[in-house]
C-alpha cells in the first residue's frame, strides 16, 4: 500500500493506509466500475446514498495507490443553508467550515481524526472555492465537484472549463437539495442543464442514486421515503 513518508513522497508502510472501501448498493458499483473503466462520473441523487464519500475515496485511491495522478482537488460553491452573518479571518479560514465534510470522510478512510489535516499538509488535497477557479488549470489531478446544485451556469462553466491534461473529474449533486435557488439568494441554479450537457457526453458515466441506495442510516431512509 502507499503511503505519505516525511518527505511528502509516496512510500510504502503502514503508519497511513487508505482502507479498502467495497460498493454497497448497485448504484455504487456503477459508480466503481465506471471510474475502473475510465470515464468521468456525474454522481446524482438523493441524500445519505454516499455520493461525496465514494467520490472522494476514488479520487484519493488514484492519487495514493495509482500514482497516475499528482492531487485531488475539491471544489465547491460556499452556499450556506441559511445565511449565517459575517464570518471572522481570512479566506482559507472563512471556508474551513465548508471542508467539515470531508474531515469526516478522510477520518473514515483513514480510520485517525488527521487525516485530512495530513492530505493538506502533504499537498495531496486542495480544497477550492468556484470564487477562484478562474484563469486556472488543473493538470494531472483527480477534480471532485460537490454540492453542484449550488452552483449557477457560470460557476458549473468555469469548473468544467478548468480541466487539464490527465485529469479525471467527478460531480456530486441533487437538484433537490439546491440552496442557491430561491428568493433569498435571488439566483438559479444551472445543475438541471448542466445534467444534460453531461448526459450526452461520451467521456462521462451518469450515475443516478436512489432511494435504493440509501446507506447513511435506517432512519435517513425511513424518512427520505416517507
Amino acid at each position: 500500500d502507499k503511503v505519505l513518508d516525511n518527505s511528502g513522497k509516496l512510500n510504502v508502510g503502514e503508519r497511513f493506509k487508505l482502507l479498502d472501501v467495497e460498493p454497497m448498493t448497485v448504484a455504487q458499483e456503477d459508480a466503481f466500475d465506471s471510474w475502473d473503466n475510465d470515464f468521468h462520473l456525474m454522481l446524482h441523487g438523493i441524500a445519505g446514498t454516499g455520493k461525496t464519500f465514494i467520490g472522494l475515496y476514488l479520487a484519493l485511491k488514484s492519487v495514493l495507490q495509482d500514482k497516475d495522478f499528482n492531487k485531488v482537488f475539491i471544489i465547491r460553491s460556499v452556499v450556506p443553508t441559511r445565511d449565517i452573518g459575517f464570518l471572522p479571518g481570512n479566506q482559507k479560514e472563512k471556508m474551513k467550515v465548508y471542508e467539515a465534510p470531508y474531515q469526516d470522510i478522510a477520518r473514515k478512510l483513514f480510520n485517525r481524526g488527521d487525516a485530512y489535516e495530513i492530505l493538506k499538509t502533504k499537498n495531496v488535497v486542495e480544497f477550492m472555492s468556484t470564487s477562484f477557479v478562474r484563469g486556472i488549470t488543473l493538470d494531472d489531478s483527480i477534480i471532485i465537484v460537490d454540492e453542484v446544485q449550488n452552483m449557477n451556469a457560470m460557476e458549473l462553466h468555469s469548473v468544467m472549463t478548468r480541466v487539464g491534461e490527465n485529469c479525471k473529474i467527478i460531480f456530486c449533486g441533487d437538484v433537490r437539495q439546491d440552496d442557491l435557488t430561491s428568493e433569498r439568494k435571488k439566483e438559479l441554479s444551472g445543475l438541471r442543464d448542466f445534467l444534460r450537457i453531461i448526459d450526452s457526453m461520451k467521456e462521462f458515466d451518469f450515475v443516478e442514486f436512489t432511494t435504493k441506495d440509501i446507506v447513511r442510516s435506517g432512519l435517513v431512509k425511513s424518512y427520505i421515503i416517507a
